[in-house]
This record gives structure tokens, sequence and C-alpha cells, in this order.
């Protein structure tokens, strides 16, 4: 039955993965552009990227439930959509994408355009906001849902960031390391962070379900909650980890490949959050 919940909702998972990757990405984006010596071919096919992902989440949410009346559980009313911010969200997106491609241009010109940066991020927060405010709940429950949903963006972007990074250091032998080495360890806090997160939510039961005392340990949804946090956290913090000493080391190509088990490990771990999300109310 769990499996099955999670198949119900989708819609919701993918928008999650979709939105995930390219807020976080462009994130990336804009800091490698501020604050490293990242190369311009780097920067500018990321922000590509970014703008594509951002493109489809558009799409994938033209696929969500527009009945405010519709409950998101099957059978439950455990979590309604408030169709109030359906268009906030999808203009932030919307935004998100053009912006993106508008930064590639600058980028290839050679121009830092922090303007144009920034009010990508902003709309990207803006859209995850929406998205939390629209399925959140209640005041609490969407601020947590908007910590988990940057949280999310922060890992499966930075992590799909970092990884295409890893790459450009075979055809840009004499870029440091530097960039590299921050983007890992910005991912490895990250992680760390959603640990946290996780504790304190399934802990707390802070969420739709309102499971606490870790309960969510032990329940029916266990076995998706346990992989939640060995596979999509803990597993990815100690990868992480080795990513920045093999990079501090140079030894870039198994950084590289480090990331690419993280892209992995991080997008599973994503997709089990806002299946677990939206399929049964917990907030992991």
């Amino acid at each position: 039955m769990p499996a099955e919940r999670i198949a119900e909702n989708l819609a919701f998972v993918n928008w999650t993965v979709l939105s995930a990757l390219a807020v976080g990405s462009f994130a990336a984006v804009v800091l490698g552009r501020l604050r490293t010596d990242a190369t311009r071919g780097y920067l500018g096919f990321t922000s590509f990227c970014a703008g594509l992902l951002a493109w489809l989440a558009v799409l994938s949410d033209d696929a969500l439930p527009r009945s405010g009346g519709t409950p998101l559980l099957n059978g439950s009313t455990l979590l309604l959509s408030d169709v109030t911010w359906d268009d906030v969200r999808r203009t932030g997106l919307l935004v998100l994408a053009v912006l993106a491609m508008v930064y590639v241009v600058a980028i290839g010109r050679g121009r830092r355009a922090p303007a144009i940066g920034l009010g990508g991020l902003a709309a990207g927060a803006v859209a995850l906001g929406a998205g939390a405010l629209a399925w959140g709940g209640s005041a609490i429950g969407s601020l947590a849902l908007f910590v988990q949903l940057v949280l999310l963006a922060g890992a499966a972007g930075g992590v799909l960031a970092a990884m295409i990074l890893g790459h450009w250091y075979l055809v840009t032998p004499k870029l440091g390391e530097g960039p590299l080495i921050l983007f890992s360890r910005i991912l490895t806090w990250i992680v760390a962070a959603q640990v946290g997160l996780f504790i304190v939510a399934v802990g707390l039961g802070i969420g739709p379900s309102g499971i606490a005392g870790f309960g969510a340990l032990t329940g029916s949804w266990a076995l998706f909650v346990w992989l939640r946090l060995v596979v999509g956290l803990v597993f990815p913090l100690a990868v992480s980890w080795a990513a920045i000493q093999t990079a501090r080391t140079r030894s870039m190509e198994s950084a590289t490949g480090l990331l690419y088990i993280n892209v992995g490990t991080i997008a599973a771990g994503t997709i089990l959050a806002s299946g677990l999300y939206f399929g049964a109310g917990l907030l992991v």
C-alpha cells in the first residue's frame, strides 16, 4: 500500500525533483560566477541546464491538481492543495527559466550580471515558497516545508552542478581546485542540515501526519523512511566529505566519480522525501 500511495502522487514528486534541480543548480551558477574563478563555459552550460530544468518544472506544474478540495493523500484529508498560490508558483518558475537563459548570454559576454543572477534566485525562492504555502497546511507546516524544499534544492541542484564542474577539469586542467572544493563543502553542509531536519521532524512529528516520537521509523512507512535516511542522507554525507578530500589533492577524476555516485543517491533521496511527504504526510 505505501508504494501505491507514492505512485498516486507522482505529479508532486516530479514537480519537486525538477524544481529542486533547477533552483539548486542555478544557485550554484550564481555562486560560482560571483565567488569563484570557474570558467565561463562551465557556468554558461550549467545555467542553460538550470533554465531547461525550470521550463520542465513549469510544464510539470500544469499536471498538478487544481481543485482546492482535492486531498493529496489517497482517502485522507491530511493535506489539501491551496490553489491560491498556483499562479505565483508557476510564475516564479517561469521567471527563473527566462533569467537562467538570459544569464547564459550575460556570462558568454563576460559580464558578472549580479542583478540577473540574484533575480533568478529570488524567482526560484518565490516558487518554492508558493509550493510550501500551497501544501504546508498551516503556518508552521508551510515554514517547515519551505525549509525542506530549499534543502532539497541545495542538495539535488548542488550535486548536479558539482558533478558537471568535475568534468570541466578534464578539459581545463589549469583550473584551480577551489571551485570544486567550495561546491563539495557546501554540499556537505547542506546534506548535514538535511540529517538534522530529519531528526527534528521525525522526533517531533513535524508534518501533516503528526507522527511523533520517531514513530515513522517503525510504522507502515518504515522501509521508505529508513531508505531516505541511509541511502538519501547518511551515505551522501560520507561521499560528499570524501569528495572534498580528493579534490584537495587534485584527484579530480576520483572526486567526479564520487559526485556521480552522489547524484544518484541524492536524487533517490529527493524522490523518497517528496513521495513520503505527499504520500504519507511525513516530513523527512
